[in-house]
């Protein structure tokens, strides 16, 4: 570390050594000593609201493939951001959050602005500290980086504004400078689960987020074996070759997120085995185009045994054994189904009832696998059929907006979604054709789509961004649209528009009562846009919404204004939560 004179100095050096140059951030008088004359080479983002400030670093970390920075505000702003950090949590994205708290010398009297901010956050961060001295804060920054990395979720460093100007020389910083996991695997390690795949009369795949995650850069270890390294100086892992080399598997492989979709691909064509998608998760595990895709694996235990009955053999890939939504009784698979485990994630391994859980990088044990299983033949699997448009007059539907948004989509374009009562028509009609071709918010609180299309696209700027979001949904998150214009981040907000809460409606029906909550019809999401210097277009037929998509999807790639359109949709009567 260069000569530096204060812990504020010496934090940004730390900051720069990690590439965390990206500060997310909506102020307060606790973070004014830290912000105030930022040097030219840290990048100030303002959001209005520190859900926002959240949800656009987590979007800027899915993007970078590497953890992102936020500042908030003592107790308002971390009580504002919780419900974004247990969704970065549950979406395995790394942060180092820096939260500000009262001077140091007074905390004892609870001075105007004292946080109670060790547990403010809960269990959703992955590691909390509180200096004990102001010149431990920087060797904190740094660790925080590490458990971000690490453990795959935000970590929180809490520090009182006078600490900032606290002098600093020859200190320690407590943390690696670099620290690498290696992530290989021996092939003698693989004998159990290369046996079980071999030997299966019926085997199936069920691909997660947790095959296209990878934070922190790939570097090499230091026999040669892959090794994933916490410190900026990591590069892309080359992409598994496998027997495609279509459009999906040229984006695929192009990066470290590749190398993991490849890797399954290749896995799924040597075993000749359908590729289910893990539920409510966070990212696409595998190629939806691709004729072995089975499509999204049920969330209840009655479908999901009637899904899986078929297949003597289930292999878990960077998903969880099995993630659920409402209760139902009965056991996860029929009596017979073995069902097999490979994750990075210490608790899902550890909580998952495997009958066989391997704790590695999915990437790398199913490059091996697919080289040491047998060849089987592959089943194909037709593309689904679009719906019909609406005739003249009739009110548009989401799955006619999706199927006429797919159409037109590229298919290099990074897909958010947050629209729960539009999701199986999402799933359906709009494939994940690259890793980021579907990002969703796995905790399932609202508020996630709008700012992480920001963060994405703001760090992913040669690469088109749409957001899918109901109206509902776009109300948690609409503040980041300020950000979106102020910054001129060119991304594209698609809100699906019933003026309701649809998904919740139906719940209510499904439960046999009355629901208590009103529709909200009177709201605008096109007056809000504008009212926060956001261009939108309201969209109501068939006619608008081809005439618009084909006047701006061809421009999403260069576009630096961010557009909103509100196309006003029915609620599908056949829908079911």
């Amino acid at each position: 570390m260069s000569a530096v004179s204060t812990v504020r100095e010496a934090t940004f050096e730390v900051l720069r050594r990690f590439g965390l140059t990206t500060i997310f951030c909506n102020p307060g008088s606790t973070e004014v000593a830290l912000l105030t004359g930022l040097p030219d080479d840290l990048r100030f983002v303002l959001a209005l609201h520190e859900g926002s400030v959240v949800g656009m670093a987590t979007g800027w970390a899915i993007g970078h493939g590497a953890p992102a920075l936020a500042v908030l505000h003592t107790a308002a702003g971390l009580g504002n951001a919780v419900g974004a950090i247990a969704t970065a949590r549950a979406n395995r994205v790394p942060l180092v959050i820096l939260v500000g708290q009262q001077d140091r010398r007074h905390l004892a009297l609870e001075p105007f602005l004292a946080g109670r901010l060790a547990g403010l956050a809960g269990d959703y961060p992955v590691w909390v500290d509180q200096p004990v001295r102001a010149q431990d804060v920087p060797g904190a920054v740094a660790r925080a980086f590490h458990e971000a990395v690490t453990f795959r979720g935000p970590a929180l460093v809490v520090v009182p504004l006078d600490d900032w100007a606290a002098p600093f020389k020859d200190e320690t910083i407590a943390a690696p400078t670099r620290l690498l996991r290696p992530a290989a695997v021996s092939d003698e390690s693989l004998v159990p689960l290369a046996a079980l795949l071999s030997d299966a009369r019926s085997p199936a795949i069920v691909a997660g987020a947790g095959v296209g995650v990878n934070m922190g850069g790939v570097a090499s270890g230091p026999s040669g074996e892959g090794a994933v390294a916490s410190g900026p100086s990591g590069g892309d892992a080359g992409a598994v070759a496998s027997g495609r080399s279509d459009e999906s598997l040229a984006l695929a492989g192009s990066g470290v997120r590749g190398a993991g979709w490849a890797a399954v691909v290749a896995l799924a064509e040597r075993l000749g085995c359908p590729v289910w998608q893990e539920s409510f998760g966070a990212m696409a595990g595998f190629p939806q185009d691709h004729p072995q895709y089975a499509g999204v694996l049920p969330a209840d235990r009655g479908r999901l045994r009637a899904a899986l009955a078929a297949h003597d053999v289930v292999l878990a890939v960077g998903a969880p054994v099995f993630r659920q939504y409402p209760f139902d009784t009965g056991p996860l698979v029929e009596p017979g189904t073995t069902v097999a485990l490979v994750t990075d994630d210490p608790a899902e391994a550890h909580r998952s009832p495997a009958d066989l859980a391997y704790l590695a990088a999915p990437a790398a044990v199913c490059e091996r696998l697919a080289v040491l299983v047998p060849a089987r033949p592959a089943p194909l699997r037709p593309a689904p059929d679009g719906p019909e448009l609406p005739s003249e007059g009739e009110i548009l539907r989401a799955a006619h907006v999706l199927h006429q948004l797919a159409r037109r989509l590229p298919a290099d374009a990074v897909l958010v979604e947050e629209t729960p009562s539009s999701r199986p028509d999402l799933h359906r009609l709009v494939p994940a054709r690259n890793p980021l071709g579907f990002v969703s918010a796995a905790m399932g609180g609202l508020g996630f789509g709008v700012p992480a299309a920001v963060g994405l696209r703001m760090s992913l700027p040669d690469r088109p961004v749409v957001a899918v979001v109901g109206d509902g949904s776009a109300l948690y998150g609409v503040h980041a649209l300020w950000s979106a214009t102020h910054y001129r981040v060119g991304a594209l907000f698609v809100v699906l528009a019933n003026g309701r809460y649809a998904i919740m409606d139906r719940l209510a029906d499904k439960a046999g009562g009355k629901a208590p909550w009103p529709a909200f019809t009177e709201v605008s999401m096109g007056g809000m846009a504008r009212s926060l210097g956001c261009a939108a277009k309201r969209v109501d037929t068939a006619e608008e919404l081809a005439a618009v998509l084909d006047e701006v999807m061809p421009t999403l790639v260069d576009r630096e204004e961010p557009l909103l359109l509100e196309v006003t949709v029915a609620v599908d009567p056949d829908f079911q939560p």
